[in-house]
C-alpha cells in the first residue's frame, strides 16, 4: 500500500539535490536572516530522503529511469 502511495520516482542525483536544497533553506532558520521561511525546507528534504515526490505522483513524472509513466511514440 505505501509503495503506491509514495511510489520511488525520483533519480538518485535529484534526490541528492533535494537533500542539499532542503538542508541549505533550513538553514536559514538558524543562520543568516532567521526566517521562518526556512521551514520550507523541510519538503524538499523528505521528498529527497524517501525517494518520492507527491507531485510527480499525481502527473505521472517518473525521473527514477523505472520506466516510462506516460507510454508514448518511440521517436518522442
Amino acid at each position: 500500500m505505501l509503495t503506491r502511495l509514495f511510489p520511488q520516482n525520483e533519480h538518485l542525483i535529484e534526490r541528492v539535490v533535494r537533500v542539499v536544497v532542503g538542508l541549505a533553506a533550513l538553514s536559514l532558520v538558524f543562520v543568516g536572516p532567521q526566517s521562518s521561511w526556512g521551514l520550507l525546507g523541510l519538503i524538499p528534504l523528505v521528498t529527497g530522503a524517501i525517494g518520492s515526490c507527491p507531485i510527480y505522483t499525481v502527473f505521472g513524472l517518473n525521473t527514477a529511469g523505472k520506466g516510462k509513466a506516460h507510454p508514448g511514440p518511440e521517436g518522442a
